[in-house]
């Protein structure tokens, strides 16, 4: 598995070093790979060092949180079951850790309890350790990897039903959770994006009632404390927030209750962490929330499934962000409808999508992978 994690780095240098040149990334197609043992969707997926990809937890058929776990070998393109979590969860978060372990913290559980539960997976053993407890019970928060190797975790609600605008900060190394600075707003769904300097922006999200916020904020983690930076042109939480290569926030998508009952978002913004601005971009050629968005080699972004409000049924279309000419270009459709998934840059830099639902409620165990012209 090392050799094939390699081999295809390697690979993927050569022949895709920009945007322009040598790959196509807009001339993929989906092709279908092995199914998930189990349905699910609002679960976690981390790439790991070797090349696999850890699924974990999530809701199944009976909107039950899984406490299963498995893995996907890319080479052979099929999952294996792994040791499973000890508390079932979902709308969690999944962290890799400097040393390959993977950081999975909060999330709701059986009968709304164990939001504070935290366990970590070691890729060695395939085996799960409880981990100290987040200080506050959450799900539907953001962590965001720091650059001195701890783990923030921001925002999110609690099992009871409050919002919450706390955040702390993992330490892997003395195992400690110790809580930082408080956002200046409550939220779930929102979205944490890390900076090339280090700064974590923290975008969107929403209230109770699912009115999105157009409040954004920013972390730094050498004073911890939150400062407040210019507004999203357009409220919206449930979306997308993706670091492009020169260090601007591109936002995409996503959902604000307040207007007409409820309407999904098509426009995009960018962030530019120089001025501390947002600026609207061209919009999705379609309506997106619960989508995914992946960085592609070279600086274009994937968009890929999610659902536009009021209709409860994924959707199959994927559009790829050119930022060098501000278009989105629509690009193959995948087979199965899907939202609620995961999104997956592999070694080879193809994308694997992972379960999600076709109909609320119903997730399924489809995967597929958009590969394209290298």
């Amino acid at each position: 598995m090392k050799k094939y994690f390699l081999l295809n780095i390697i690979t993927v240098s050569i022949v895709c070093i920009s945007l322009f040149t040598g790959c196509d990334v807009t001339k993929g197609s989906w092709i279908i790979t092995g199914s998930l043992n189990h349905e699910r969707s609002a679960h976690s997926a981390t790439l790991l060092r070797d090349g696999r990809v850890l699924i974990v937890g999530g809701f199944d058929l009976n909107s039950n949180r899984e406490t299963s776990a498995e893995l996907f070998d890319p080479a052979a393109g099929s999952w294996s079951e792994t040791s499973p979590l000890h508390i079932r969860r979902g709308g969690h978060t999944a962290t890799l850790l400097p040393d390959g372990r993977v950081l999975v913290a909060g999330g709701i559980g059986s009968a709304l309890t164990l939001g504070n539960a935290v366990e970590i997976f070691d890729p060695d053993n395939q085996k799960w350790m409880e981990a100290a407890a987040l200080n506050t019970e959450r799900f539907d928060h953001a962590a965001t990897l720091l650059k001195d190797g701890r783990v923030l975790v921001a925002g999110g609600e609690n099992p009871q039903g409050k919002f919450i605008n706390s955040a702390e900060i993992y330490d892997p190394v003395s195992g400690v959770w110790t809580e930082t600075g408080q956002m200046q707003q409550k939220r779930r769904n929102h979205r944490a994006s890390l900076l090339k300097d280090g700064r974590v922006l923290v975008s969107g999200g929403f209230d109770r009632s699912f009115t999105a916020y157009d409040i954004t904020e920013i972390f730094d983690p050498k004073t911890e404390t939150w400062t407040l930076t210019g507004p999203l042109n357009i409220k919206r939480g449930g979306h997308t927030a993706t670091l492009l290569y020169d260090g601007r926030v591109l936002v995409a998508g996503g959902f604000d209750a307040s207007i007409n009952g409820g309407v999904t978002l098509n426009s995009a913004e960018i962030f530019d962490p120089k001025t501390g601005n947002w600026t609207e971009t061209a919009p999705l050629n379609s309506d997106h929330t619960g989508h995914t968005a992946t960085l592609l080699p070279g600086g274009m972004v994937l968009i890929a499934g999610g659902f536009a409000f009021p209709s409860v049924t994924g959707l199959t279309s994927a559009e790829i962000f050119n930022p060098r000419i501000g278009k989105w270009i629509n690009v193959d459709t995948m087979h199965t409808s899907r939202a609620g998934h995961t999104a997956t840059l592999l070694p080879d830099r193809s994308v694997l999508v992972t379960g999600g639902f076709s109909v609320v409620t119903v997730p399924h165990n489809s995967a597929e992978i958009y590969q394209y012209t290298k």
